[in-house]
């Protein structure tokens, strides 16, 4: 790409210094009011001020700071309204839950779904539609993320068939949500062998040959936590104008890719991930907006379902502080710190003694 030739001259000190070859070919037309020669610049000098300009601005007229001065104000004071609830999706019944011999011969991220899969997406999708409406809320929409897998794109078709066009704010492909890579092929005999190895050496740091670790999801599963948190904080799913949606996005996605992802979203520890259960093809979990602003799990799963799915009673305290803290809060009574450290427990057992 070339760089574009400002229309003034460089300011700045120490001046530019280039071989004299390349110092001709950079020389423009002597300027007839100034009679200097300009070289090619990438910016400003640091004493002129930066102009505001409507580049990328013209179908959001009201968030122009140049036509609407409040705006540039509001922007930095009003927090946008964050989305009413996440809400994890794993994918339907896939050929491959029902015949393992599958992988052998279908690349993972060709396995269809089977009926009885689509099936369940549908099902799930009127299940999201029916605790949407009960909000109450006239203007609501869904945005969906979803795993580029065939299986999680399939999913992701059958659970929108209840949702209206208007009703669909949009959806993006995120490869970073895909499934665990257990390698390419696989060998059924070897991979039960490999599955088994896991087990003995725990579910989160083994590396399956030429595929991935728990851990190593976790990296990638990172970088898409951060992709989330910006657009919840930038407002991206408000659209233009002063009316205010009910916004509740969906990650359609699989079930170890998930249960890192709230291992991400809450700190969980390693030891609290590897007690995880894996979520029913077609079920989901939601984090829903909590009285402070902050997303828990409690606030629409009672605590014998949580408990199913594996979180203890340390995991349930701190979901209860999220019901009420607000997104900047830090949990300064985290039961965790107690139970990790020793001569915490210690003492506390001899306070209970002692009482």
């Amino acid at each position: 790409m070339g760089m574009a030739v400002l229309p003034f001259p460089y300011s700045g000190s120490p001046t530019l210094s280039l071989p004299l070859s390349q110092e001709k070919r950079l020389k423009t037309k002597p300027n007839s009011n100034t009679n200097t020669s300009s070289l090619i610049q990438c910016c400003h000098s640091q004493t002129e001020p930066i102009e505001l300009t409507s580049n990328g601005r013209a179908r959001f007229p009201e968030k122009n700071p140049l036509i609407n001065p409040a705006a540039a104000v509001a922007s930095s004071t009003i927090v946008p309204p964050r989305p009413r609830r996440i809400i994890l999706v794993r994918h339907g019944e896939s050929e491959g839950n029902v015949d393992e011999t599958v992988y052998t011969r279908i690349p993972d991220p060709k396995i269809s779904l089977t009926d009885k899969g689509k099936a369940q997406a549908e099902e799930c999708g009127n299940r999201i539609k029916q605790m949407i409406q009960k909000d109450g809320h006239q203007h609501w929409q869904v945005y969906f993320y979803v795993s580029p897998y065939r299986r999680t794109l399939q999913t992701l078709q059958n659970l929108a068939r209840p949702f209206q066009r208007s009703r669909i704010a949009g959806f993006r492909e995120e490869p970073r949500i895909r499934e665990q890579d257990f390698g390419n092929f696989q060998n059924r005999e070897k991979m039960r062998v490999e599955k088994a190895l896991r087990q003995l050496y725990g579910r989160f740091f083994y590396r399956f040959p030429d595929g991935e670790s728990a851990a190593d999801v976790y990296d990638r599963i990172t970088g898409f936590r951060e992709t989330l948190r910006t657009d919840i904080n930038i407002g991206r799913y408000q659209p233009p104008g002063e009316k205010k949606t009910d916004m509740n996005l969906v990650i359609v996605s699989h079930g170890l890719t998930l249960r890192v992802f709230l291992m991400r979203w809450y700190k969980w520890t390693v030891q609290q991930f590897e007690g995880l259960n894996n979520m029913g093809n077609g079920n989901m979990l939601v984090m829903e907006k909590g009285y402070g602003g902050r997303y828990s799990l409690l606030m629409h799963h009672d605590e014998e379902e949580l408990r199913r799915f594996g979180l203890t009673d340390e995991m349930l305290i701190d979901q209860e502080w999220h019901k009420l803290a607000r997104p900047a809060d830090l949990n300064y009574d985290c039961p965790m710190v107690n139970s990790f450290f020793p001569h915490l427990r210690e003492e506390n057992s001899m306070c209970e003694q002692g009482e």
